[in-house]
């Protein structure tokens, strides 16, 4: 552990533009959880956690995330709905004003890195207006020693002014609020939202550029953890498919819940230094490591008491859905030492499937690994947005597009090398519905999905019997230890086994209108992937 509270030095930010600043510069965690509380934006919680509101803003904003298009940028990132340009002149001028903005403030500055193994180490300065930031800075990024610090040299910037607002008609942003990149400058922007998850998704973004471009390595957005005969395995998907919860594993090592890299020396590692989990509806029967981490040096987003109490309300989400806690890693008894791994045996891509169509486990062939992994496929449940009354498709490529600047092929081509080259298995996970959609069927029980993947890794189903689902074409094991046959193949579960038919064309019809963007840019093998019938 590294004990900042004997660190002491002074640093100027007057080459930002940052001048006359009273700058609190590493600061501990317990000093930021009660400078937090004294200042009334935060409270402490029954568990010695510390728990804020973001304000307006309890999520991320895509349509508000930019990437200054320059001599580095214009011919590789692909521009489009995701990755929307913005001009070097007007980084500039909204630069100097939020630096100016900052100027005569208190504020609050860390020094941290990303990147667990030490060849692909990026040095990271954080400046926040907020202490509780800071303090989510701290939990997140990588914790230099003080000896690092000495000398420590940043290599990108990240400044985070959330009271601090754009100006659309002259600033080119679309609204007040706005998280850009300048690769140039190697500056994250963000102002105008105090949602903490724009800071480590800005510079998640930065290494899904950087990473492939510079050093050859396979950026993911996946959780991993460590078998104890030291076999890795990735878990891919989206929001609320269980990501973190499933890479939490009693009985392996966990590397990290959600950013990674493969490299090519064979070793899959952490980018971060904490994990940043959601927590509607937890408990601690079914998330122990997750719910025993909120503890002191944890925040907590958006998230409502008890009457009376300050006992957390896990089940209310009347301030959003995306209720949150960040947490160092160490807060999780069982790590990886060094957050690293070898390459890995098993990939799982995590689906919540609310129309209950796709099967709770199933093989995937490396074609058809390369399609999913473009796809990215989860459904929304109907209820979750206004005006979505039944399940809705959700499709986001490599299970994390907002934050890959690259074209998704470029992505998926590298995975796939990396996959045949380590003999790697992929399975596909639907820890959604079964017996018809949302609604109507049952959502997945834990500990059938946690016995799948554990089938799957100790090598249980290497020698069962498979069928090829008729529709998507993806292998289904006919057996599982601990799991009964007949949830197995998903048609078994519906009372109306032509209206599961009828559903499964259509969803596999969603698949292909989706890809339909995807693939000029594909090849041979990729688009052997897509759904059979």
């Amino acid at each position: 552990m590294n004990n900042y509270a004997l660190f002491t030095k002074s640093i100027s930010l007057k080459e930002m533009g940052i001048e006359n600043a009273k700058i609190h510069y590493q600061l501990p965690p317990a000093e930021l959880h009660e400078i937090t509380i004294q200042s009334g934006q935060g409270f402490e919680n029954s568990t010695g956690a510390l728990a804020v509101n973001t304000g307006a803003f309890t999520g991320r904003s895509p349509q508000d995330r930019f990437i200054v298009k320059d001599s580095i940028t214009e011919d590789k990132v692909w521009w489009g709905k995701i990755n929307i340009p913005f001009e070097p002149t007007a980084f500039e001028a909204l630069y100097k004003k939020a630096t100016a903005y900052l100027s005569n403030k208190e504020i609050f500055v860390r020094d941290s890195y990303v990147c667990a193994d030490s060849n692909y180490r990026l040095n990271i300065r954080v400046v926040t207006e907020t202490a509780w930031a800071n303090l989510f800075c701290y939990n997140m990024f990588l914790k230099p020693t003080n000896e690092d610090l000495e000398n420590f040299t940043p290599e990108w910037t990240v400044i985070c002014v959330p009271e601090f607002a754009a100006d659309p008609s002259t600033d080119g942003t679309r609204q007040g609020n706005f998280s850009i990149l300048d690769f140039t400058r190697k500056i994250a922007l963000i102002g105008g939202t105090g949602y903490t998850g724009e800071m480590k998704k800005g510079i998640f973004s930065a290494l899904n550029f950087i990473l492939p471009v510079f050093k050859n390595t396979l950026p993911m957005h996946c959780s991993a953890n460590v078998g104890q005969d030291g076999d890795t395995a990735i878990f891919f998907g989206l929001s609320g498919t269980g990501k973190t919860t499933l890479s939490a594993d009693p009985n392996r090592k966990l590397i990290g819940d959600d950013e990674h890299g493969w490299t090519n020396e064979n070793t899959v590692f952490n980018f971060e230094g904490g994990c940043y989990a959601k927590v509607v509806n937890l408990t601690e029967e079914n998330e122990p490591d997750i719910f025993k981490a909120i503890k002191k040096g944890a925040i907590l987003e958006n998230v409502v008491f008890k009457t009376g109490t300050n006992e957390v309300d896990f089940e209310d989400i009347s301030i959003t859905p995306n209720t949150r806690v960040s947490y160092p890693i160490e807060h999780i008894n069982n790590i990886q030492p060094g957050s690293i791994g070898k390459n890995p045996k098993n990939i799982f891509f995590l689906t919540a499937d609310s129309f209950g169509i796709l099967p709770p486990i199933s093989k995937l062939t490396p074609g058809q690994a390369a399609y999913h992994f473009i796809s990215g496929y989860t459904a929304k449940v109907a209820g979750t947005e206004a005006g979505v009354t039944e399940p809705q498709p959700n499709f986001s490529a490599c299970f994390g597009a907002p934050f890959m600047p690259l074209h998704p092929t470029k992505y998926a081509e590298m995975l796939s090398k990396k996959m045949k080259d380590a003999n790697v298995k992929v399975w596909l996970i639907n820890t959604g519905w079964t017996g018809g959609p949302y609604g109507t069927g049952n959502r997945m029980k834990l500990k059938y999905t946690r016995a799948m993947i554990t089938a799957a890794l100790n090598g249980q189903l290497d020698d069962v019997k498979f069928i090829n689902h008729e529709v998507f074409g993806i292998a289904i094991p006919q057996s599982c230890p601990e799991v009964p046959n007949e949830i197995l193949n998903p048609r078994n579960t519906w009372d109306d086994k032509t209206l599961y038919d009828k559903k499964a064309v259509e969803l596999a019809q969603k698949f292909r209108d989706n890809f339909s963007e995807f693939s000029a840019f594909a090849n041979a093998e990729i688009l052997t992937g897509a759904p059979i019938a």
